[in-house]
């Protein structure tokens, strides 16, 4: 699979954009970190496959990754009842004094 078919599109939401600006310093147990960011990705990949994508893309290092899949939702559409996509969704952590510049 393709670096550029993984990572769909960033999740720009009021709470994207506040993890994005949380930044924490190194405390004994835990090397420093930057902001979360919040990315719609391919439903079949994986988290190495998600961090190799990330750092290649946008040139970050990446920390950890917390991932989730989201069901569709019922619609209704006249008068049948249909369903919208389910996807999966990466919350992606960085190291240090790394941060992407889109949120």
């Amino acid at each position: 699979m393709d670096i550029y078919h993984i990572v769909k599109r960033p999740l720009v939401t009021e709470k994207g954009t506040h993890q994005s600006q949380q930044s924490h310093g190194r405390t004994k147990h835990m090397p420093p970190r930057s902001g979360a960011y919040t990315f719609e990705v391919h439903p079949e990949a994986s988290k190495p496959q998600i961090r190799q994508a990330i750092e290649k893309i946008y040139g970050v290092r990446v920390q950890s990754i917390r991932t989730s899949r989201r069901t569709g939702k019922a619609r209704r559409v006249r008068f049948k009842v249909g369903k919208t996509a389910d996807w999966k969704k990466a919350v992606v952590v960085l190291r240090g004094d790394h941060h992407i510049d889109l949120f």
